[in-house]
């Protein structure tokens, strides 16, 4: 049998060249502040959220029927449902009206509270 002799060889170990760093990319600049007189005077308040938009929906003298609101909000049916309960349970009076030839009843507001809840 022949012995086999391992030789090390002592190379030095170089670390590799780091990546130059990159220059972080420039924001844009935020466009100037129009003056206050150039500033249009706002709209009246619309509603802006899903639930105040259903106050306005109901608030109306002849109300809503539930596919009118879910149409309207983008809900589906028993959600619209669970969003009156809501409003009942916050101190909104709800009143359902059913049509005296059928179909679907109407809801309406018949009292608000005295402050509505948010």
């Amino acid at each position: 049998m022949t012995e086999t002799t391992h030789v090390e060889t002592e190379t030095p170990i170089t670390p590799e060249p780091a990546a130059p760093k990159r220059k972080p990319a420039a924001r844009p600049k935020a466009a100037a502040k129009p003056k206050a007189a150039s500033i249009p005077k706002k709209a009246p308040a619309r509603p802006e959220t899903k639930r105040e938009k259903l106050i306005e929906l109901l608030g109306r003298k002849g109300g809503a029927e539930v596919a009118a609101i879910s149409e309207t909000l983008g809900w589906l049916p028993h959600t619209t449902r669970a969003a009156l309960t809501g409003l009942r349970k916050a101190g909104f009076a709800i009143k359902a009206e059913k049509p005296a030839g059928g179909g679907a009843s109407r809801y309406r507001i018949a009292a608000r509270p005295a402050e509505p809840a948010r």
